[in-house]
């Protein structure tokens, strides 16, 4: 991290100084090491010790935890020369950051958040990872309601502003899909006079002060395990992952970078992770988050990859729908029934609705009753899907399955 002084931190809570200078930031006491700078964040003030003997520059109980770490954040931003790419969308946004870093790791000195580190925290985390050299750093901005990515951008300050697309996301709070393009609209409204938007075909925006890129469907070959889009060749096969290329292509070029001929992603876990399952079955696990769009697209991955072998989707909650919630989970099953899924295992209250498209299944409440039927509804040589929504903690479903594998 480009080094600030520890003296600055005096007015933003209880400070305790060992050094003049921090290199680092961290809300995680086991993730310090030397130099750094441990914030503590809820119970973290119980771990300041374990942070001073990992080798803690200084420890900082804030006063106002969100507001610390922005001011934080922003000072580093104010003495990097970095390029700043700011993405967000309804989906997708986390792997265009991966394969946005992996397209500019040969060619410049970048940094991306890890991982989804996309908010009040992890915003401020990335910046703090910003060094005297790097020449690009990519932000992923999560939002849940109206202003949240404009308080991002205040503190990030992005020159280039990367929009996925626009699906029914945090429909809770933003009551529509106007809504949504409103609040994710707001990178656009942040961006610097001369900055450039890389958006979607239909996305409206009103600046003519800034330069737009938008990005088409684009056309994609896959052969061998490997999809081609723009001339580059890509470790991934789903269909979705060539738009979120097509818009990681479209910033390379913004950023004026040379597009590799071949690159391997590292994905963020919990994305469409492939794994073998006992009698030559496959596990898809997708079990990050999930909304109708994201659903739709898995379900047609499923499919694809499934070939001759039994489809079983294991499909749970999709989670800040709204009052739109029912009728968007009926849509979903109505999906699965016409990819020819099998079998449903469906998990949690709104998951119900899944079952109302007509495929064979079975409803329960959550996951741990989940990890239950896993022996009745999956047999050897299934083609299975794990997808939904974050709150609902699928992953420990896609764990129990490739226990099999090891049993």
């Amino acid at each position: 991290m480009i080094p600030l002084e520890t003296a600055m931190l005096a007015e933003l809570g209880r400070l305790e100084r060992r050094a003049d200078e921090f290199t680092g930031m961290q809300v995680d006491s086991r993730r310090v090491g030397a130099g750094d700078l441990f914030v503590a964040i809820g119970r973290g003030e119980n771990f300041l010790g374990e942070a001073l003997e990992r080798g803690a520059a200084a420890t900082l109980v804030p006063g106002d935890a969100f507001a610390a770490l922005a001011r934080i954040g922003r000072a580093v931003r104010d003495r990097s020369s970095a390029r700043v790419i700011g993405i967000t969308g309804s989906m997708g946004k986390t792997s265009t950051k991966d394969i946005l870093a992996a397209l500019c790791m040969p060619s410049a000195r970048a940094i991306a958040a890890e991982a989804s580190y996309n908010n009040e925290i992890g915003v401020p985390l990335t910046l703090c990872r910003l060094e005297p050299d790097t020449q690009i750093c990519i932000l992923e901005l999560a939002m849940r309601g109206f202003g949240q990515i404009a308080a991002l951008c205040e503190i990030a300050r992005p020159e280039i502003g990367v929009i996925t697309n626009i699906g029914p996301v945090h429909l809770e709070l933003v009551d529509s899909l106007d809504g949504v393009r409103r609040a994710k609209g707001e990178l656009i409204d942040a961006l610097p006079p001369s900055g450039t938007a890389v958006i979607p075909r239909d996305f409206p925006y009103a600046r003519d002060d800034i330069d737009v890129v938008r990005v088409a469907e684009p056309e994609a070959r896959s052969a061998d395990g490997r999809t081609e889009v723009g001339g580059v060749s890509f470790n991934f096969t789903a269909r979705h992952q060539a738009q979120n290329a097509a818009t990681a292509l479209a910033t390379l070029d913004a950023l004026g970078l040379p597009r590799p001929v071949r690159v391997d992603v590292d994905f963020s876990r919990w994305r469409g992770e492939e794994d073998e399952l006992p009698g030559g079955g496959l596990l898809i696990n997708d079990a990050y988050n999930a909304n109708p769009v994201s659903m739709r697209a898995a379900l047609a991955y499923l499919a694809e990859r499934a070939g001759d072998r039994r489809r079983v989707a294991i499909l749970g909650d999709m989670a800040e729908l709204g009052r739109t919630a029912p009728a968007y989970h009926r849509e979903v099953g109505d999906a699965a029934a016409t990819v020819g899924v099998d079998e449903l295992l469906a998990v949690g209250e709104l998951a119900r609705g899944y079952l109302d498209g007509g495929v064979p299944g079975r409803w329960v409440p959550n996951v741990h009753e989940a990890v239950r039927e896993l022996a009745d509804v999956v047999r050897p040589g299934d083609a299975v899907l794990v997808k939904a929504s974050r709150a609902v903690g699928l992953e420990v479903v896609a764990a129990a399955l490739t226990e099999l594998t090891t049993a």
